[in-house]
């Protein structure tokens, strides 16, 4: 029987995922990216985005020492912010490489901490983020052109972008061997993750990188359906102090589980809870013995993205059984675009 599924471009960018690891972990020089990294002159880094590409930074530097996310619309926002007297390795990421905000944070390097080295991941090669010129030291990793997804949900994208940087800033590891072995997991997952019936609402929820994972999850089913599938996120503890008021019987909430001690454990209390006072909502764990059983054997923020792809996976056949156009679930609507469209950027001076 055909995959009902099969027509959407971002239903092959999930499943690329793997080939893409594979390929990716033998072909990416992470001996000459570190090398690079170790030659600069700086004291944090920053990781650098919007969106999802923001969310990657959020993982990274909850998983990374002497890290954080910063993401470019606080930056463009608030340009003051790079004269806090840090001096940053701004690493910034981009499917198009080209949306205002990266604009933005680029022109604010410039007036305001012009040597600042960059370290730029994209999946773009022709973007701002691959060519434009700079006086500070600069390095830009392209990631492969099947990157660069099609559709308007981040997927490919968001896990290559995150696992090259986690070669780059984790402790050192063998990437390819690490990719493969990735790889070969969520081969084994994306069987496991098509949904159940369509819930009226969603949550995430998980510890550490994991509740930043969580709230990618929730972005990607909320975006794939248009908003028609009201989604919310948090960390594990911080759940029941309000956010909980969120859940009703027709809710599926998802606590992306740990193996570390005591995150673990309060993940399967909350678990435990939600089922006892919220019969009729469906409560699942995604990670190490859970539901679905996710191995960590690298640790959480490694397998983020294993976590995220049930999320991608619902979010297109939810998509596509609300009778939406899966790849542009905003066509004709002119409210959200693949690249952010409308933002008007105001000058940076020094």
């Amino acid at each position: 029987m055909s995959d009902p599924h099969a027509k959407w471009a971002t239903w092959h960018e999930i499943h690329q995922q793997p080939d893409i690891w594979r390929s990716w972990g033998s072909a990416l020089d992470v001996a000459a990216l570190r090398d690079w990294v170790a030659a600069q002159s700086f004291d944090v880094v920053w990781f650098c985005g919007a969106g999802s590409s923001a969310y990657i930074g959020d993982m990274l530097a909850a998983a990374l020492p002497g890290t954080r996310s910063v993401p470019t619309t606080d930056i463009v926002a608030d340009p003051a912010h790079l004269l806090s007297g840090a001096k940053p390795l701004v690493v910034s990421f981009g499917r198009s490489g080209n949306s205002a905000e990266t604009i933005g944070t680029l022109d604010a390097l410039d007036a305001l901490l012009p040597l600042a080295p960059r370290l730029n991941i994209t999946c773009n090669k022709d973007s701002a983020l691959a060519t434009r010129a700079s006086r500070a030291p600069t390095k830009c990793v392209v990631l492969p052109e099947a990157t660069h997804d099609a559709g308007f949900a981040m997927t490919s994208s968001l896990s290559t972008m995150l696992l090259t940087a986690l070669a780059i800033f984790d402790a050192p590891c063998d990437v390819s061997a690490r990719l493969n072995t990735l790889a070969d997991s969520l081969d084994d997952l994306l069987p496991q993750f098509l949904p159940a019936a369509r819930p009226e609402r969603v949550v995430y929820v998980g510890t550490g990188p994991l509740a930043f994972a969580a709230r990618e999850a929730a972005l990607k089913v909320m975006e794939l359906s248009a908003g028609q599938i009201p989604a919310l996120w948090d960390s594990t503890l911080g759940f029941r102090h309000g956010p909980k008021a969120f859940v009703t019987d027709g809710t599926a909430i998802t606590i992306f589980t740990g193996a570390r001690h005591p995150g673990s454990a309060y993940d399967a209390d909350l678990a435990s809870e939600l089922r006892q006072q919220f019969p009729k909502a469906r409560v699942e764990t995604i990670g190490p013995g859970g539901n679905i059983d996710v191995p960590m054997p690298f640790g959480p923020v490694w397998a983020a993205p294993l976590c995220i792809a049930a999320a991608q996976m619902r979010g297109v056949s939810w998509s596509d059984e609300l009778g939406l156009n899966v790849d542009d679930p905003f066509a004709g609507k002119s409210t959200l675009s693949r690249v952010v469209a409308g933002v008007k950027l105001y000058p940076v001076t020094g």
